[in-house]
């Protein structure tokens, strides 16, 4: 039975999380930072966001869906202004190795920050947490859904080394923020609908 609340729990965060906005995220930073580093924030973002979806998580189901999608909207307008700011500034080579412990921790940082917020009442956060009160088995569905994170970070991160071999970084970043435009659309439909 153990074996199977983790990999159920693996295979629904895993597929619901592989189109996530979150994955996109991991590919864009991997473009531009260390991908050890990259992948280390997300993990780290992602273990926040388990303990948060364990421990409260099912109480996110209880908020208002109007307000809600209206502010889920205004945070992806907010990423789209933000990716296409950055599109226009003058590129720069993606480092593989930053210079020193201080550069190191603020692509940490960056990472870390960029995950832990965009996983705010992101549906699988919202999974784990439903997931955790079926099994009543938080431990076992935090191990699934945090392997399942984790993993799609690996591939975001890996995917996004070796997407800049053949696409340039400004149309990686103008097509994440005409993304994040149409998610905002959508999340605004939702609010307007209810």
């Amino acid at each position: 039975m153990d074996a199977l609340v983790i990999a159920t729990t693996f295979a629904v965060v895993f597929l619901a999380e592989l189109p996530d906005k979150t994955a996109l995220a991991g590919l864009v930073l991997a473009t531009k930072y260390p991908a050890r580093l990259v992948f280390f924030g997300a993990a780290a973002g992602f273990a926040v966001q388990v303990l948060i979806a364990l421990g409260a998580g099912s109480l996110l189901t209880l908020l208002p869906h109007r307000p809600l999608a209206a502010v889920v909207s205004a945070l992806f307008l907010l990423g789209a202004v933000l990716l296409l700011r950055q599109a226009n500034e003058p590129a720069e080579e993606p480092t593989t190795e930053a210079e020193d412990g201080k550069t190191d921790l603020k692509v940490f940082l960056t990472s870390f920050m960029v995950i832990t917020v965009a996983e705010f009442g992101d549906l699988t956060q919202i999974a784990t947490a439903n997931l955790a009160a079926h099994y009543r088995a938080p431990l076992l569905v935090g191990i699934g859904s945090f392997a399942a994170l984790c993993s799609v970070a690996g591939l975001a991160v890996l995917g996004g080394q070796g997407l800049l071999r053949v696409v340039p970084l400004k149309w990686i970043v103008r097509t994440a923020a005409l993304i994040m435009i149409v998610l905002a659309a959508i999340s605004l439909v939702q609010a307007i609908r209810g």
